[in-house]
């Protein structure tokens, strides 16, 4: 498990191209907001837009979850716990002025870079 790249994934370094090439400009594995340990993937300041590219397995997608076999226990609680830990971090960045956008790893970029974009320009209008 140590192994496993938590940055710069390919997917995600996709996604940042995708998303430079369309014009927008961005920091990466940034902290949002100061106070809330809680690292984003792409962060887009001014808009107050945090993305965060999230695996199948590790954050149980509904499509693409599987629930390992062996030591069961351990995986459930850690999945479960990465969801918890999810969803309190898009709460704590709401209360903040921020939102998140989640991306699925499965996710066509093309369709990624829509949502994002869509985000980020609708948070530069409402300003």
């Amino acid at each position: 498990m140590s192994r496993q790249r938590s940055r710069d994934t390919g997917v995600e370094m996709a996604l940042r191209r995708a998303l430079h090439a369309t014009g927008l400009r961005y920091r990466v594995h940034k902290r949002p907001v100061k106070g809330v340990r809680r690292e984003a993937d792409i962060v887009f300041g001014p808009s107050r837009v945090a993305v965060f590219v999230d695996g199948c397995f590790w954050h149980a997608c509904p499509e693409h979850a599987t629930w390992p076999k062996n030591n069961q226990e351990f995986w459930r609680a850690k999945i479960e716990g990465n969801q918890s830990r999810d969803q309190e971090t898009d709460a704590r960045l709401a209360e903040a002025g921020w939102l998140s956008v989640r991306v699925w790893e499965h996710e066509k970029v093309d369709d990624a870079v829509v949502r994002v974009r869509a985000a980020v320009d609708g948070r530069r209008a409402a300003r």
